[in-house]
């Protein structure tokens, strides 16, 4: 596995080593040993989620704040998307900055997002399927989020807003930036 530590401190993309042949290919998506290993932590995660998606549909920026707080380790099964981490760890010297990291069916990118970031992306193939692992439970009252499209913040979600699909909740969400402890 090729680990990759991004601009942002704890948040990494990880490469899985794919063997394949005429039959096809295969590779180990996670391996708790090897994956606390690489990222230098320990971390257990206690939750799996999975989400399908049409093409524009923007899912975030979202977070869970205080004992609620969330790691995540997120990949493409089908598709394409650009996903999106922000930094809102109070100290941390690169807060309100983000990365973004194009993930598909056909690179096994993944990418690992620590407790106090928000996260989000959006769907850049006709369908995705998104499958992530938190590290702790998710609670409604802990819920929290920051609009896509903070000034602040300059993502480049790569299509045009009117072609963005947003829930009721998210279309919402507060556009400043809220640190998170």
């Amino acid at each position: 596995m090729k680990v990759t530590e991004t601009k942002l401190k704890g948040c990494f993309i990880l490469e899985p080593r794919v063997f394949e042949d005429e039959r096809g290919y295969f590779f180990e998506s996670f391996n708790h040993k090897a994956f606390c290993k690489a990222i230098g932590q320990e971390v257990n995660f206690v939750q799996d989620n999975q989400s399908f998606s049409n093409k524009g549909v923007l899912r975030g920026l979202h977070f869970q704040k205080g004992k609620h707080a969330q790691a995540k380790l997120v990949r493409v099964l089908k598709g394409r998307v650009l996903d999106v981490a922000v930094d809102l760890r109070q100290d941390s010297e690169t807060y309100g900055q983000h990365v973004s990291v194009e993930l598909t069916s056909d690179n096994n990118k993944q990418l690992f997002i620590p407790r106090g970031f928000a996260h989000g992306f959006v769907v850049l193939s006709d369908t995705a399927k998104f499958i992530y692992k938190c590290d702790n439970y998710y609670c409604k009252m802990s819920e929290g989020g920051i609009r896509f499209d903070t000034p602040e913040l300059k993502i480049d979600w790569k299509l045009e807003q009117k072609d963005l699909l947003l829930s009721e909740k998210d279309k919402i969400l507060p556009t400043a930036l809220q640190p998170l402890t």
